[in-house]
């Protein structure tokens, strides 16, 4: 049994999955299985594997299903996993150098700890550039939650989660005629009971594509308004103060009047900051249409 599942949920990708591969045969750990979830792609995503499988270079296992967005790719994973610790690697990105021996370093500083959920390191660009923000050196213990709003980290990070943990979670609901739910929905329930150990160490080399989902946000909310309401339900829940209870609120009204649901202040677990959101939620409605008016 291997520690690590580098999981790469993917669609239509074939063009540049191979940089993930490329970048997982060069690491001296060999310590891991990558696990791609084909979120039913038509391109040679299946030829292009199983030609990686032949080769017999690394660990790899291959999960076909009908197409169901991002999150429908981590409930694959999740359901999937078996190794005692999981990465997701989107398919547009690639693992930094040695970055499998630095994860695995750093598991044994928390393995016997088990108020630790994992780990939390830095996205890179290409060139080595951090994304954002490092960590702050004195932080020896986190939450996500904490990370952005207490230490005022900026720019994504890469999350390893012991797989032990993540099961504990319900998955991410798939709503029909809709392909995305926020992945920081199950992030946010994990920080309510664990901690992250940060790790100032590269993990993850991104690149933001032009069809990839950081790039077209303003289309994801008209696009995936159920999704978006759900996870700003679950953030309103759980926010630690008011302004994070008010933007997320601004957000569920927005996206309640995109599905037309006339019971969205019956449903808000906040209704009064709900209330004081509505009218912020039409104007922030009415500018999502605008600015995706030449389609979706």
């Amino acid at each position: 049994m291997k520690t690590i599942t580098v999981f790469t949920p993917t669609y239509n990708r074939a063009y540049c999955l191979h940089k993930c591969y490329e970048s997982l045969i060069k690491q001296s750990n060999q310590d891991f299985v990558w696990l791609i979830i084909d979120d039913g792609s038509s391109d040679d995503t299946k030829e292009l594997v199983a030609s990686w499988i032949n080769e017999n270079k690394i660990d790899i296992q291959y999960h076909y299903q009908k197409n169901l967005g991002m999150h429908g790719g981590h409930n694959a994973a999740y359901r999937l996993i078996e190794t005692t610790l999981n990465v997701c690697i989107d398919s547009d990105d690639f693992v930094g150098e040695e970055a499998i021996q630095k994860i695995l370093d750093s598991w044994e500083v928390i393995k016997d700890k088990p108020e630790y959920a994992g780990l939390v390191g830095l996205d890179a660009d290409e060139s080595g550039t951090i994304i954002g923000t490092k960590i702050p050196e004195g932080v020896k213990e986190t939450t996500l939650y904490e990370l952005y709003n207490t230490h005022k980290v900026l720019g994504d990070k890469k999350l390893v989660y012991r797989t032990e943990v993540v099961k504990k979670y319900p998955p991410y609901p798939i709503f029909e005629g809709e392909r995305f739910v926020p992945l920081g929905y199950l992030y946010q329930l994990i920080d309510q009971d664990y901690k992250l150990l940060p790790v100032n160490e590269i993990f993850c080399v991104v690149e933001y594509m032009v069809d990839g989902s950081s790039m077209n946000m303003l289309k994801q909310y008209r696009r995936h308004p159920r999704g978006f309401a759900f996870s700003r339900k679950s953030r309103m829940q759980l926010a630690t103060n008011f302004k994070d209870k008010f933007k997320n609120a601004i957000h569920y009204v927005s996206s309640s009047l995109f599905i037309k649901n006339g019971s969205f202040l019956k449903e808000s677990p906040k209704k009064i900051t709900t209330i004081l959101a509505i009218p912020f939620g039409i104007v922030l409605n009415l500018y999502i249409r605008y600015k995706t008016k030449e389609g979706i």
